[in-house]
């Protein structure tokens, strides 16, 4: 029980969270073993650490690359799980609030093309991009405070033009808009969010969801298209 309530103190610490608990009982063993591959995590962000601007710990998993990294920064406590992939040549680079995760095989692109060099990414906060995610930030993209996403989630903030039929379309140049998903939002399993999209604090996307408009907050949407299905907030009793 002291050695549990040690590790809970640590990671209390870390994240600056005094309330922190595990709401299960680990055993001995599999705490030391979660402790055992954190920790091998810690040696292996000491080589990251020093590619990136990195104001605290730094986490990493196996087989993570980090492509410009002068232009990464991180505050503490920086997960970056197995097979993470990062270019963040861009205008404005990436950067990457305190206790944020990018999970296992995710993919952040700020840069497509050399000749047009992209916009870059912002991550508030306490959020995660979960597994296997593709994020390109071409045309910027700014992700919030305690956001929540699950697998498979892919934004693009870049299109390509295809009006004219002379011309090949890769040769037709790209047409960029920003994205904004606000704080406190849960991005389901397989959501694809395209370029000029606001998505409202608060808000619920259901899994596989296409969203292609902008979503007031505090909303819970779900479809191709994704549509509004219902509003979080109680309405008003008369």
């Amino acid at each position: 029980m002291r050695f549990i309530s040690l590790v809970e103190k640590v990671i209390a610490f870390l994240k600056r969270d005094p309330l922190y608990k595990f709401k299960v009982d680990y055993t001995f063993k599999q705490l030391c073993f979660i402790l055992l591959y954190r920790g091998f995590q810690l040696l292996r962000g000491l080589r990251v650490k020093f590619l990136i601007r990195a104001h605290g710990l730094v986490f990493c998993g196996r087989k993570v690359v980090v492509e410009h990294g002068y232009q990464v920064d991180a505050g503490p406590n920086l997960i970056l799980e197995d097979l993470v992939h990062i270019n963040a040549l861009s205008e404005r680079g990436v950067s990457f609030g305190r206790n944020v995760t990018v999970a296992k095989g995710s993919v952040i692109v700020c840069t497509g093309v050399i000749a047009n060099r992209g916009v870059g990414l912002r991550v508030g906060d306490c959020s995660a991009i979960g597994a296997h995610s593709f994020i390109g930030a071409q045309g910027g993209i700014t992700i919030g405070n305690d956001v929540i996403m699950g697998p498979g989630v892919r934004i693009f903030s870049e299109n390509h033009n295809y009006d004219q039929l002379v011309l090949p379309i890769r040769k037709q140049g790209e047409i960029r808009l920003p994205v904004a998903i606000e704080d406190d939002c849960w991005v389901g399993s397989g959501v694809t969010i395209l370029g000029g999209v606001t998505v409202g604090r608060g808000t619920v996307i259901a899994a596989g969801s296409v969203v292609t408009k902008s979503i007031p907050p505090l909303s819970v949407v779900a479809g191709v298209p994704a549509k509004v299905i219902k509003n979080r907030e109680p309405h008003a009793e008369s």
